[in-house]
């Protein structure tokens, strides 16, 4: 039996393991989370914490909701994983449920984000070679673009830092600005695929795109035969204020990827949501991954589902994000250059480097990270109440309002 290690209490302990032993791609800001529960966690030391980042929007739910906890502690007493060799009774069930939330017939699960993109990407090209008879397949994508970090994900990435040292790259991708609908119809060419997008570029800064956009690339999409593939895996499933940020122009893409917090908060599950006429391209051996739609996964993705629709996590978004970005305009700060968002997806854009804010929040006892650099990303579970947003936007004044650092 494996022994826990005691005499490490208190986040400086915690910090240095993580210099020792860890690797040191990622810049955590000093606190080390012990539990959560809610829109609330607290530290190794005790200390309490309002979570405004939901782990990169994988906590739309809040952290260990009772229901998504009780189907995956009952599963894994169960059978947590007989890989895709066999079937078992969650799988048929998930994707049926999946299909049904995004209106399509086809469900393709995988585990993480970029593994869905990364299936998305071979579905495209596949359909375009067997229905178009594509054999050099073009994928257009849009200029500060975030789906993931796999290798050929980021060859398609303008940010530098992302790309470095890690070439040579997966060719067949355009990238055009986001927006530009002049630039988007100038790359379609006759070996064009898809279009593959963030319906609000997350990463980029919380990047929302002009309105009627979204309903433009649709436009494209049809006239040139090609798939639209919307990247929903951070802005989905409520967080935005409608189940998928599409929603917000009506829009339906040939392609949903979906990933975060269709897991609930607690196992890693993606999919890719599409038509058969699509998804069909794949036939025995062709793809699938090992963990991909398994046993655990699929329970905690049944109960995630559920909940968003019990509990009206939509309109409580919507709700929500509104009331929440009317306070944040009311704040006078010398620091601020723009707040923007959508639901409970917000950033607020700084004339400086957001790092400092960041720092100096956590000492208020709110969680956030910026991105981009001059960002702060706020982002909290899609169950916070009035009452809690009040409690942070008082702190939220303090720190813009006042330089305390």
């Amino acid at each position: 039996m494996i022994k826990r290690t005691y005499g490490y209490d208190t986040t400086e302990s915690h910090v240095h393991l993580n210099n020792v032993y860890g690797v040191n791609n990622y810049k955590p800001l000093p606190v080390v989370i012990k539990k959560g529960k809610g829109v609330w966690v607290w530290d190794i030391e005790g200390n309490k914490y309002l979570d405004f980042l939901s782990a990169y929007s994988c906590q739309n739910l809040g952290y260990c909701h009772p229901k998504v906890v009780k189907a995956v502690v009952e599963q894994a007493k169960l059978c947590g994983n007989v890989s895709r060799a066999f079937l078992h009774d969650e799988q048929g069930l998930f994707m049926k449920e999946l299909a049904n939330f995004c209106g399509k017939d086809a469900v393709l699960p995988m585990n993480t984000g970029a593994e869905a993109v990364e299936t998305a990407i071979k579905a495209a090209r596949k359909w375009g070679l067997k229905t178009k008879g594509i054999t050099e397949p073009e994928i257009i994508v849009f200029a500060n673009n975030f789906h993931g970090r796999t290798t050929t994900i980021v060859g398609f990435s303008t940010e530098e830092h992302y790309r470095e040292g890690f070439g040579p790259f997966t060719p067949g991708f355009k990238i055009v600005p986001f927006g530009d609908l002049s630039a988007l119809l100038c790359a379609v060419t006759k070996n064009t695929v898809a279009v593959l997008l963030e319906p609000i570029q997350g990463e980029a800064g919380i990047i929302i795109p002009p309105n009627g956009f979204l309903k433009q690339i649709r436009g494209v999409c049809s006239t040139h035969a090609i798939l639209m593939m919307a990247d929903e895996i951070q802005t989905g499933l409520g967080r935005t204020g409608k189940l998928f940020a599409c929603d917000h122009e009506g829009v339906v893409p040939d392609l949903y990827i979906i990933g975060k917090a269709l897991g609930g908060g607690l196992i890693p599950v993606s999919a890719v949501v599409g038509n058969r006429n699509i998804l069909d391209v794949f036939d025995p051996g062709s793809h699938g991954s090992t963990f991909g739609g398994y046993s655990l996964a699929c329970a905690a993705g049944r109960a995630a589902l559920s909940v968003i629709v019990e509990e009206d996590l939509c309109e409580k978004s919507a709700e929500v994000g509104e009331y929440f970005m009317t306070k944040l305009r009311e704040i006078n700060s010398p620091f601020v250059k723009e707040i923007r968002g959508k639901g409970l997806m917000i950033g607020v854009e700084l004339n400086t480097k957001a790092r400092p804010f960041c720092e100096a929040l956590m000492k208020e006892g709110l969680l956030c990270k910026e991105t981009h650099d001059m960002v702060i990303r706020f982002a909290p579970p899609l169950v916070i109440t009035k009452k809690q947003i009040d409690w942070a936007v008082k702190r939220i004044k303090k720190v813009l309002e006042v330089k305390l650092f």
